[in-house]
């Protein structure tokens, strides 16, 4: 991939660049912004070399149509006070408006494009669509191409993978940061190395799983994935969340790292609850006796502190899925005595995204706590399946 500083002076240059934008809204404000203070650094960077910048990104899943609760206008608003300079936002995506604001975008301005996604040939499987509607995007008279929303480089989109093909092209400071990271993760880690999963499904995880068993020395199981593995061992898991066609992957995991000598800890004891409800009434139990009906809604304080001397004495850890309902305050004590010891790592250690980062972020923990919190859950899950990501290999040429 190349490097901004690969595409030579960018004076006067108009830049197109992906961005993942893609923030948590409620009644329209942003309540985390970690994806827009990401894209600031590379944006900044463009500003400063005197280029016109064009970003385009997505909130949402408006699916093709135009809903205005899925405007990027939060999104541009809070960008322009990061940059400290206004981000002027189109009326549309590729339409009159966008096309007047870029012609009259000067270098050093920032513009906005409506939600890509309000085009439905965005999300396309169809080739020749997405491709008219990248030859739109490089029509705002864009000279050069950036990936910087590392979120979306998994998807085959218009915006991320079409429009990289029509324009010389390099990867932000972000998806560089990123790819980075991974790469650590994946060829240059060093033992200890743990990698601790959590979240709702286990079949969101089988191919992590399966790659990542070859390569970490622990894998530490929490949240509602934790009960199919609990069932593959033949115990009771009351009403809580369960996949029972993926016991029999779980049961092959169990004899998968045994064989390797590798560990996969489960907990030994499980907060449980009789309703999914904030004010349910939760009781510890060990992870063999958990009554049938009752749920599990949390790893319990046993395992909690076990897994948290697990993470700590590591010297690679990757995090991806909360230890219980972080959500609600009677059954996150898990996920945050997780997130402590990441932050007493002596070594990488990296928040996948998604859920985890919400989480960290909204128990006051701060970015610069942990080593690297990533930008993109589903894309960093399948960077570490071993995944070819379309986003990154046309970037590369492929």
């Amino acid at each position: 991939m190349k490097s901004i500083s690969d595409l030579g002076d960018l004076q006067g240059k108009k830049v197109l660049i992906r961005c993942d934008l893609n923030v948590p809204l409620k009644d329209g404000v942003v309540t985390d912004d970690l994806r827009i203070k990401s894209s600031v650094p590379t944006l900044t960077q463009l500003r400063d070399a005197g280029a016109a910048v064009i970003v385009l990104a997505h909130l949402g899943r408006p699916k093709g149509q135009v809903k205005p609760e899925f405007s990027l206008a939060p999104a541009a608003k809070l960008l322009g006070a990061e940059l400290g300079t206004e981000v002027k936002l189109a009326d549309d995506v590729v339409g009159e408006s966008a096309r007047a604001l870029a012609a009259a975008l000067q270098p050093g301005e920032l513009m906005m494009c409506e939600n890509v996604r309000f085009e439905p040939a965005e999300e396309s499987k169809d080739e020749a669509e997405r491709t008219e509607l990248a030859q739109k995007y490089a029509a705002l008279g864009a000279d050069v191409f950036i990936s910087d929303g590392f979120g979306v480089v998994h998807r085959k989109q218009a915006s991320v993978y079409d429009v990289a093909k029509l324009l010389p092209n390099a990867a932000g400071l972000l998806v560089e940061k990123e790819v980075q990271v991974l790469k650590q993760l994946t060829t240059e880690t060093k033992s200890p190395y743990v990698v601790v999963l959590g979240g709702a499904k286990v079949s969101d995880k089988l191919k992590v799983i399966d790659n990542l068993l070859q390569k970490a020395d622990t894998l530490v199981i929490g949240g509602g994935m934790l009960f199919t593995f609990l069932k593959a061992q033949g115990l009771e898991v009351g009403k809580s969340l369960l996949e029972a066609d993926q016991v029999d992957a779980c049961r092959g995991y169990l004899a998968e790292a045994e064989k390797l000598g590798k560990q996969i800890v489960l907990p030994t004891d499980i907060i449980v609850a009789p309703e999914f409800a904030a004010d349910a009434t939760p009781t510890v139990v060990a992870a063999d006796q958990i009554p049938a009906d009752q749920m599990g809604m949390d790893i319990g304080p046993d395992t909690a502190k076990a897994f948290a001397e697990i993470v700590a004495g590591a010297h690679t850890v990757f995090w991806n899925g909360p230890m219980g309902v972080f959500e609600m305050a009677a059954f996150a004590g898990g996920t945050k005595a997780v997130a402590e010891a990441l932050t007493k790592v002596q070594g990488l250690s990296v928040v996948g995204g998604g859920d985890s980062a919400s989480a960290v972020r909204s128990m006051g923990f701060t970015d610069a706590d942990f080593g690297h919190i990533s930008t993109g859950g589903g894309a960093s899950l399948e960077y570490l399946e071993g995944k070819e990501l379309p986003g990154l290999a046309v970037l590369e040429g492929k």
